[in-house]
Parts: structure tokens; C-alpha cells; sequence
């Protein structure tokens, strides 16, 4: 990528439950117009620095940078104010809201100058949702909860997209569409993403680069392609090996 400086820089990063270490010093970089994805087995700590990055744990140790501040210790809704959108593991649409109140949310950090466009774009990305637009958050599908969170974040019009586990108990077939998404998004528009995704198959061919977490610390690196085709990475996340990718 041409930036010289990252737009997400996580330097040393250690967060702690109590007492009970979650990440050991993490260092990740992510540059503008890069899709980068961090690949693990479930609780290797993978969410844990999504939710670091966005304030909840904050770091102990270390620091986070975004666009040149550090945010480490800023407060959630500060973070979140700085152009950064986050579709959380879990999707945590608003059930009981309708899809457009839903998206009506996403767009609240907005001057809502640009709704109706954002708007527009969201239902051309995922038309389902403008057929679904008057329906209640809570009785869509799985795959149309995804899109719903995804479009959720996309209307505070953000320079990073923040995605955790978009793949998660969907049917393949809307895992293809999701990740399509996300690959026209960033080839279409420049949009930033830092992927958290247990499907290292998909999340590998989708990123231009990314980090292996083992146990809460980084044990490789490298462009999506390198990290497919190396044995470790295989046996661990795409042949159903249980070895750890920790060598």
C-alpha cells in the first residue's frame, strides 16, 4: 500500500479479565485501502482485540493509533465517533426495530446530509434488505441479521469497517454473498476492513494481508496468499488439523 504511516496501528498491546491475560503484546498494522484479516482457532483472543480496539477492555499495556492519535484510552463512544464502524460478533442488530430504524441508528454519527444515498447504496449491496425494510430486526434469517449489521455500520459512512466473525453460523451460499460484499466495498470504494473471521479459507483469499493469533499473540504474518500456502496454516485451519499454528 502507498501509505507510508498505517491507519490502524496496534503496538504492544497486552489486555487482562482481571487478572487473566488475554493478549500478549499484539502487534498488528493496518495501512488505508488494505483488507487485513486475523485468523484463529475460537478463543485465541481473536475478538478480544476487536473489542480492545474499539475501547471495552482497553489496553493495559501498549498502544493503539488510529490515523495518526492514540485512542488507547479513549472511552467507546469517542472511538467510535472517529470514523470507525464496528459489526460485531453476534450481528446485535436491534431486535425490535424495524431494518431502516436499524440502519436510521447507523447513521446517527452522521449530519444525515448523505442519508438517502448511504441509504441507496445499502440496499444495492444487499437488496433483501430493501424488501425487508419495514420488518423487525428480530424476525430476519441469520445471513439477513449479517447484512443488517454490516449495513448498520456502512451508513456512518466510515474510513475502517471493524468485521467480527461475519461468517458465523451462516449457510455457505450467504457467505459467499457477504464476502463478496466486502471485496466490492473495498475494490470499488478504497474502504478499509480489518477482518476477525474463523473461516481462514475465505478470510485468506478475501485479504490482501494477515496475522495468525495463537493463544492471544501473533505467530505469523504475511500476504493472504503466503499464509494459505503455508503447511501450519493448512493443517491447523483448512484441513481440519488440530494442530496449533504456534511454530
Amino acid at each position: 500500500m502507498t501509505a507510508q504511516n498505517p491507519l490502524l496501528a496496534v503496538e504492544g498491546v497486552e489486555t487482562y479479565y482481571g487478572n487473566i491475560i488475554a493478549l500478549r503484546g499484539v502487534d498488528i498494522a493496518v495501512f488505508e485501502g488494505e483488507i487485513v484479516t486475523l485468523i484463529g482457532a475460537n478463543g485465541a483472543g481473536k475478538s478480544t482485540l476487536m473489542m480492545t480496539i474499539c475501547g471495552n477492555p482497553q489496553a493495559r499495556k501498549g498502544r493503539i493509533v488510529y490515523a495518526g492519535e492514540d485512542i488507547t484510552h479513549l472511552p467507546t463512544h469517542d472511538i467510535m465517533q472517529r470514523s470507525i464502524a464496528q459489526s460485531p460478533e453476534g450481528r446485535r442488530i436491534f431486535p425490535r426495530m424495524t431494518v431502516m430504524e436499524n440502519l436510521q441508528m447507523g447513521a446517527l454519527v452522521t449530519d444525515g446530509a448523505s442519508f438517502d444515498a448511504d441509504l441507496q447504496r445499502v440496499f444495492d449491496l444487499f437488496p433483501r434488505l430493501k424488501e425487508r425494510q419495514h420488518q423487525r430486526g428480530g424476525t430476519l434469517s441469520g445471513g439477513e441479521q449479517q447484512m443488517l449489521a454490516i449495513g448498520r455500520a456502512l451508513m456512518s459512512r466510515p474510513r475502517l469497517l471493524l468485521l467480527d466473525e461475519p461468517s458465523l453460523g451462516l449457510a455457505p451460499m450467504v457467505v459467499k454473498q457477504i464476502f463478496e460484499v466486502i471485496k466490492e466495498l473495498n475494490r470499488e470504494e478504497g474502504l478499509t476492513v480489518f477482518l476477525v473471521e474463523q473461516n481462514a479459507f475465505h478470510a485468506l483469499r478475501l485479504a490482501h494481508r494477515g496475522y495468525v493469533m495463537v493463544n492471544g499473540q501473533i505467530t505469523m504474518s504475511g500476504t493472504g496468499a503466503e499464509l494459505l500456502a503455508r503447511p501450519e496454516v493448512r493443517a491447523a485451519y483448512l484441513e481440519g488439523g488440530r494442530k496449533e499454528a504456534a511454530e
